[in-house]
Formats: C-alpha cells, sequence, structure tokens
C-alpha cells in the first residue's frame, strides 16, 4: 500500500532521514522502532504530508503522493494520530468525533439555508455512525463527557475513533501507547487488532513498548540514524545483534564481555584513606 523510496529529510546540516526505503503491505501492522532520534517521526510527517520530503518519493497503492499536504492525503484515506493526542478540548466526546466526516451539507451556509432536510439527513446518519464508532471502543459511556477531561489513554482511543469516522485506508499511529496505563493500553491493542482483522485496517506504528509491538506487529521495521536499519518478526528483530547496538551502543557480545570485566556489585569497597 505504501512504497517509501530513497527517502532524504534534511533540517539545516541535520539528516533526520537519510535514504530510508520503506514498503507498507495491505491489510498489515507494521511496526517501526528505533533509538530516539532516529528519524521515525520524521519519516511518519514526511509520509503524512506534514512536510515535503528533500528528496525520495512516496506513493499510495502505486500513485505518487510525494509532498501532497495532509488534507489531501486524508481525502485519499492516509490519516495519522499523535504522541500527544489532539483532541478538541472543549467538546464533546460525540462532537469531537462527528466533525471528522468531510463535506457535510450543513458546513454550508447556503446548505444549512436552503437545504435543511439534506443536512438533517447528513447528521443522523453521522451520528448512527459516532453510536457505531463508541461502542467499538467501549467508549459509549463518555459521549457527552468533554473531550479534555479523557484520560490519556481514553484519548488516544478517540483518536483512533476519529480515524473510524472516515474510510481510512491507512493509518499511522505515533508512539499510541505513550503515558497510558496497561489496562487501557490492551484495550487500544484490541481495538487495533479487530480494526486490522475484521474491519480491514493497515496500520503503521512508532511505539517504544517491544511488549505491546510484538503482541500486534508483523513486521516490524527498525530504524537508526535515519536509515532503515532491518525488518522482520518481533522475535527475530530483537535478536538482530545490529538492533542491540543500536539501542545499547555496544553489540550483545560486547556487552557481556564488559559486565564479565566489571567488579563485582557485591565486593566490599577499600576503605576511605588506606594506603
Amino acid at each position: 500500500m505504501i512504497r517509501v523510496t530513497d527517502l532524504h529529510k534534511r533540517f539545516g546540516g541535520v539528516h533526520a532521514v537519510d535514504g530510508a526505503s520503506v514498503e507498507i503491505k495491505t491489510g498489515t501492522i507494521t511496526g517501526l522502532i528505533g533509538p530516539n532520534g532516529a528519524g521515525k517521526t520524521t519519516l511518519f510527517n514526511v509520509i503524512a504530508g506534514a512536510f515535503p520530503p528533500t528528496s525520495g518519493t512516496v506513493e499510495l497503492d502505486g500513485e505518487d503522493i510525494t509532498g501532497l499536504p495532509a488534507h489531501e492525503l486524508f481525502h485519499r484515506g492516509l490519516l495519522r494520530t499523535f504522541q500527544i493526542a489532539h483532541e478538541f478540548s472543549s467538546l464533546t466526546v460525540r462532537e469531537n468525533l462527528m466533525m471528522v466526516p468531510a463535506d457535510q451539507p450543513g458546513e454550508s451556509l447556503l446548505g444549512a439555508w436552503f437545504k435543511p432536510a439534506a443536512v438533517r439527513a447528513s447528521e443522523k446518519q453521522i451520528r448512527d455512525k459516532v453510536d457505531d464508532v463508541l461502542a467499538f471502543l467501549n467508549l459509549t459511556h463518555l459521549v457527552d463527557e468533554r473531550a479534555g477531561n479523557l484520560s490519556g489513554g481514553q484519548k488516544k482511543l478517540l483518536e483512533l475513533g476519529r480515524t473510524m469516522m472516515v474510510d481510512a485506508k491507512i493509518v499511522f499511529l505515533d508512539e499510541v501507547g505513550a503515558g497510558v496505563n496497561r489496562t487501557l493500553l490492551n484495550t487500544i491493542g484490541d481495538a487495533i487488532i479487530r480494526l486490522n482483522q475484521e474491519r480491514g485496517y493497515t496500520f503503521c506504528m512508532i511505539e517504544h513498548d517491544m511488549a505491546f509491538i510484538s503482541r500486534l506487529c508483523d513486521p516490524v521495521i527498525v530504524m537508526a540514524e535515519g536509515k532503515v536499519l532491518v525488518e522482520g518478526p518481533a522475535d527475530v528483530v530483537r535478536k538482530d545483534e545490529r538492533v542491540i547496538e543500536a539501542y545499547l551502543g555496544i553489540g550483545r557480545k560486547q556487552a557481556a564481555k564488559h559486565e564479565e570485566q566489571a567488579p563485582s556489585q557485591t565486593e566490599p569497597k577499600a576503605a576511605e584513606g588506606s594506603a
């Protein structure tokens, strides 16, 4: 569904993405991991139209979408969420969801004046869709709550719900588990799996929680220093020497050797002032 070829993104002298090439297949939940500063979020931002690449191409279903702005990609079914939820805090949960579908007749002054029946019909259809989304995500009890009063995990579920209000082809999730307690994280994970298996959603997600990644994602792509380091199943990737070195700065064998040479934590320290 997504093909990224030799993508570069520079910010002045900083080469945030350095020749990355990535493929995301239809119907998968693809994980994107790597140490801080690896270029993961920058790659997301370029794909999702937050800013154009310095060079390279991005394709969606074989069509070149390089540099298209986010609002155009939205209409093509490419959506993303953010590490920090972007809810409209003063609106209710229902209102946050109802405002997502594009080209509503009530948004037009002429439509509101001269086509009230069409406006009412559209709003009923959207409200029915909201009810379906809230039931799917187990958020029905919060329908009239202001979004700003939700917990961090509930806000992440609301963001996921907003992607369900349109016909999304692929959703990019940026650290959906950040700041979320384990119970709600499991709920979010269950929703992602169901959306993938029951409704055919394709996902690509940045995440640091390897247990969460291992549960949901296949394949897993690892980035380091703006490049794609390795790709494969989670249990294989996490044992790869290059991945360990990228995260720890030293390889597994060197780390083991370092531990063997380190003084025992139980050895008594020399007495202060001794010769």
